[in-house]
């Protein structure tokens, strides 16, 4: 895992982006985690988390599983919005699965503020 050192103020616009995005799906349908994951073309796929009775998948499963979906051979980062201290490792699994062992995962709280990154 990589230092959280306070990343948030030094982020890439575009990690940015899929943070706030991640951020605003989790508040919007009053979830536990928001997820975004960004392709290799640029394109990102925003989920939460799905709990139903016959199907229950983290909101990063979820990306990931909507990029895949839709087409994406790759991915170059994700990003995770939850009160959960580090990604699960179901999570990082889905992230490597696609886009490969360095891909990025951003860890960030309910405030939007990063607190780490962790590679898949």
């Amino acid at each position: 895992m990589l230092a959280g050192m306070n990343e948030s103020s030094s982020l890439d616009p575009e990690d940015r982006k899929i943070i706030t995005l991640a951020r605003s799906t989790r508040a919007r349908n009053a979830v536990p985690e928001g997820a975004a994951v960004r392709d290799e073309t640029g394109r990102t796929y925003v989920a939460g988390t799905v709990a139903l009775d016959s199907l229950r998948l983290t909101a990063l499963q979820t990306a990931v599983a909507m990029a895949v979906a839709s087409g994406a051979t790759s991915l170059e980062a994700a990003a995770v919005v939850t009160e959960a201290a580090a990604p699960a490792d179901a999570d990082l699994a889905a992230v490597r699965d696609l886009g490969g062992p360095g891909t990025p995962v951003l860890l960030a709280a309910p405030d939007g503020e990063v607190r780490s990154t962790t590679r898949a």
